[in-house]
């Protein structure tokens, strides 16, 4: 089982990138957020002539998520319970076999002490909620998404330059943490202990190219997930594409057996 999260920051605009990253790659399951269309607009034909089943929940413009399965998907969620009918589209969950899947683009915050930033830090508390509410820590649960939060300072290119600001703020980290407390870990930690691994870098002056990043796309896996989980990659090539997205793919790798 071959899992991929991948924020394309509009699926329209990058369409062709993500069909042929399908083509090389083959993921069973793909997790994009920021697709920024509406459901009317979603290219269903041209991804299912791919071989994949689509569930997804967009807007124009703006957030959107939308998970490609090979395999069809059921036990589908598209906001937390609590949301109201125009609220962003944030949240997709579903069931492919025996796996859960919860894909998530969580708000950017703005700027730390702005009203945008607190609603961040309760939808991250909303989150654990919902997590606590549908699943349970010995399901085998893949959490995967556009975090817009590094972790510790390891995740990010520059830590005195981004200290205390927005995605590297205590409070979005600790947000983070209390999510991960649920029964969830970060998958690449346990194939990457070191720093400098980046999944998102900004456009300006080639930061791609000499490392000016941060890392804020995850895969988190409950216990039972990565037990099975036998590797971690960041697809960082796929930024040398032209007109590529902001952030890269990443892709976990897990099988059937529990491991040693």
């Amino acid at each position: 089982m071959k899992i991929t999260t991948w924020n394309v920051n509009s699926l329209r605009a990058r369409l062709t990138h993500v069909v042929d990253f399908l083509r090389d790659h083959r993921p069973d399951v793909l997790c994009l957020q920021e697709t920024k269309v509406t459901d009317d607009q979603f290219p269903r034909a041209v991804l299912e002539d791919e071989g994949y089943e689509c569930v997804f929940t967009g807007q124009k413009s703006y957030n959107g998520v939308a998970i490609l399965t090979t395999a069809a998907p059921t036990d589908v969620v598209k906001s937390f319970p609590d949301d109201a009918p125009d609220a962003d589209k944030r949240v997709l969950a579903a069931r492919i076999g025996d796996w859960h899947v919860l894909n998530l683009y969580v708000p950017n915050g703005q700027e730390v002490g702005c009203d945008k930033y607190q609603y961040k830090l309760d939808w991250f508390r909303r989150l654990r909620t919902f997590l606590d509410s549908r699943w349970a820590a010995n399901d085998k649960l893949v959490v995967v998404g556009d975090f817009n939060v590094t972790l510790d300072d390891r995740d990010v290119h520059d830590p005195a330059w981004w200290r205390d600001k927005i995605l590297c703020s205590a409070p979005e980290r600790q947000a983070m943490r209390n999510v991960l407390a649920f029964g969830l870990a970060d998958s690449m930690r346990a194939f990457h202990s070191e720093g400098g691994i980046y999944t998102w870098w900004h456009y300006r002056a080639g930061a791609a190219f000499v490392d000016d990043g941060l890392r804020i796309d995850y895969v988190l896996t409950s216990k039972p997930a990565g037990e099975r989980c036998t590797g971690v990659v960041v697809h960082k090539d796929i930024r040398k594409q032209k007109q590529p997205s902001d952030h890269v793919p990443v892709t976990a790798t897990f099988t059937d057996e529990v491991g040693p």
